[in-house]
This record gives structure tokens, C-alpha cells and sequence, in this order.
């Protein structure tokens, strides 16, 4: 699946950055993006995107700092300014890839308001889906930010054709520095989509018996809303599993299989608990996953482990956990030492951090009403001012 990211705002614009590292570093030229904000200094910072590729917006109006947390001006700086974000993706080429991927934090400023003013252009332009992964900000960051996030998410999931939901406070640790915190949640974000949006390729360790490719993951994807992905990863597997060469490689593999039979280790069944432990362990966003109309099961490991009746009884399993039936699914083969398992659940009903967030910013935007009346009120004693 070729991908084409567009980072806004600081964490959009870091976290597109690792994806670039990430492609330079597994040589697959998969990924291409671009960053845009409205803080030169955010700019500066990244290692992986070009120069050229870096889009500073808004200078009229915020002369380069940002726009301070205010998600309306980043809206607005992002309409005033699109045909030069449009140019800039156009000038990288869009005739091979297969989605767009805008990657923004919900609770700031430039990515906040920006982010569906830009999937609104992209969808209007393009005919490839636009989809969204939008980091919500954890409640102690401060109720201004969930309040952006609540108006950002609930404009983002009307103008993209899906929105990845990662949420912060349900994978922050205690006693972490905030370098490290973020650093942290990056790297969860781009191994588990670096898995999905990698579905698909052929590379050195060959195609895939039951192949995911592009078209299947945007079929998951079509129904729109929201959606969580779950991710697990095996125990190193040890080299006797591996190889499988020379000569006698298929009276090794049938003396092999006899073991596994004797000692129980059985391939399917250590895909399905790890299917099992991806879905029910720690998502992006916490849900109710029975809740989930789609779903689609990628397995990414080597080609000897991957077993087609564990693949099989895998998605069976999901299928019957969530609200749907349609459960895509298959593998992607990887020269590696591990098995990963990746879930991705589409379009989910209900999820109780949603239900939060709103609530938040109901009761945030009542304050900011009565706020407003006690100030207007608090000089309103009939003392003249020294002039209009």
C-alpha cells in the first residue's frame, strides 16, 4: 500500500517524520510526506522530511510562532493558504499511491483545525480515500485541549473517509519524563501502522499466501466514524523454527512438525492467541469492541510461521465478537524473528473516552459563557471612563 502522509501541526509533523525514517530504513519507498504548520521552530526540528517538503503556513497572520492553541485560527490560516498546501503535495506526485493519511494532534492549534479543512480539499480534488489519525489529548493536559479535540474530532470524522483515533491517556506511564512519553507513544503509533499500511508488498521474503492488499484495507475502512487498531507481537522465534535449508529441508520439516505435534507446539494456535491478545489488549482508543460494524486481521512475520488455519479460525473469531461480518484478513510475510499481530476495528459505536471528551467540553464551553458574563458585569457601576 503506497501512502502518502501529511503531518500538521507538531505531533502530525513528528510522528510523519518517524514514518519517513522508518520507510528510509526498511528501504520499501512505501511512504512519502510532507509537513505543514504554523511554528517555524516545529519545522526545524524534524531529521526525515526534506527540507522542501516542509510547508510553513500562516506567516501574515502569526509571523512563524503558531497560532497558540487556537484551532479556529488554524482553520482559518489552513483555508486562506490550501492551494499552497495542494501544490506542495502535488510538486511530490500522487499518480501511484493508494490513501492519503492526514496525522495531526487534536488538541492544539495548527493540526486541530487544520486537519479537516485539508481532508474537505483532498476529497473535493482527489479520487484516493483520506483518512485521518488524530492523537486526542490526555484530560490532565488541560480542559482547553479537550475542548479543541471535541471540536476538531467531531468536524474530522464528517470530512474524512475514516479517522485512526490514538488516545494518550490510556498508554501514558507514571514517572516518564515528556520527552520520553512522547517519544514513546510515537513509536507505538508508527510500528502498529507501519504494520497495516505496509499490507500487501512483495518483498524479499516473497507474497503472502492470503494476501491483504490495498483494496481490502479501504473496504474495511469505508464506512466512515471512527476506528481503533490493536496490535501484539510473539517471542523471538527460535532459529530450529527457521531453518528449513539444504538438502534434506523436507525431512527436517516433517521431523519438525512431528515435534510440534509431540511437544504441542502448534503454529495456529499461537496465531489465534495472539490475534486474541491484540484485540482484547490495549488499543489505540478503548472501546467496546463488540461495537464494531468491520474488521480486518494482518499477521506480519516469516513465511514458515505463518499458518493458514490459524489465520483462518483468527478472523472466525473476531467475526464472531463484533457487531459486523465483514472480517477481512491474511498475511504479510517478513524477513524477521517475530510474529506480529495487527486488528484493525472499523467504524466503532460506542467509546467511553469519546463520550468523556464531549462531556468535557460541554461543561468547558458553559464555563467559558459564565466567564464572560461576570466579566462584562464586574465594572458595570456607572463610573464614567476616562474616554470612549
Amino acid at each position: 500500500m503506497r501512502v502518502f502522509f501529511i503531518g500538521f501541526g507538531q505531533a502530525g509533523g513528528k510522528i510523519v517524520d518517524m514514518f519517513i525514517e522508518q520507510d528510509k530504513r526498511m528501504q520499501t519507498q512505501s511512504f512519502r510526506g510532507i509537513a505543514v504548520n504554523t511554528a517555524r521552530t516545529d519545522l526545524m526540528g524534524l531529521k526525515n522530511i526534506e527540507l522542501k517538503d516542509r510547508l510553513l503556513i500562516g506567516q501574515t497572520v502569526v509571523k512563524g510562532h503558531g497560532v497558540g492553541t487556537d484551532n479556529v485560527t488554524g482553520a482559518r490560516v489552513t483555508a486562506d493558504e490550501i492551494d499552497a498546501i495542494i501544490n506542495a503535495v502535488d510538486s511530490r506526485g500522487t499518480h501511484d499511491i493508494d490513501a492519503f493519511v492526514i496525522v495531526a494532534g487534536l488538541g492544539g492549534g495548527t493540526g486541530s483545525g487544520g486537519s479537516p479543512v485539508l481532508a474537505r480539499h483532498l476529497k473535493r480534488i482527489y479520487r484516493e480515500p483520506v483518512y485521518a489519525i488524530g492523537i486526542l489529548p490526555a484530560p490532565e493536559e488541560g480542559r482547553l485541549y479537550s475542548y479543541n479535540a471535541a471540536r476538531s474530532l467531531s468536524t474530522l470524522v464528517n470530512e474524512a473517509d475514516n479517522t485512526f483515533i490514538f488516545d494518550n491517556s490510556a498508554w501514558k506511564n507514571e514517572g516518564e519524563s515528556v520527552k520520553d512519553a512522547y517519544n514513546r507513544l510515537n513509536d507505538e503509533i508508527v510500528r502498529r501502522f507501519g504494520v497495516l499500511f505496509r499490507a500487501g508488498e512483495v518483498g524479499k521474503a516473497g507474497v503472502g499466501e492470503m494476501v491483504v492488499d490495498s483494496s481490502e484495507v479501504i473496504n474495511t475502512l469505508r464506512g466512515g466514524g471512527i476506528s481503533t487498531v490493536g496490535y501484539a507481537i510473539s517471542e523471538k522465534i527460535s532459529p530450529r523454527t527457521k531453518q528449513n535449508q539444504g538438502l534434506l529441508s523436507g525431512l527436517v520439516r516433517k521431523k519438525e512438525k512431528t515435534e510440534e505435534v509431540l511437544t504441542g507446539e502448534d503454529k495456529s494456535a499461537k496465531i489465534i492467541a495472539l490475534v486474541r491478545r491484540a484485540m482484547l489488549g490495549r488499543l489505540t482508543l478503548p472501546c467496546d469492541y463488540s461495537t464494531a460494524e468491520r474488521g480486518l486481521v494482518l499477521l506480519a512475520g516469516p513465511p514458515d510461521e505463518m499458518d493458514r488455519k490459524g489465520v483462518e479460525k483468527s478472523k472466525s473469531w473476531v467475526e464472531e465478537n463484533i457487531a459486523g461480518v465483514e472480517v477481512r484478513g491474511g498475511d504479510y510475510p517478513v524477513q524477521s524473528d517475530y510474529i506480529a499481530a495487527v486488528v484493525v476495528l472499523a467504524t466503532i459505536g460506542n467509546a467511553p473516552r469519546i463520550t468523556e471528551l464531549l462531556e468535557i467540553a460541554k461543561s468547558t464551553k458553559e464555563d467559558v459563557l459564565k466567564s464572560k458574563e461576570k466579566r462584562s458585569t464586574m465594572f458595570d457601576d456607572g463610573i464614567e471612563p476616562l474616554f470612549e
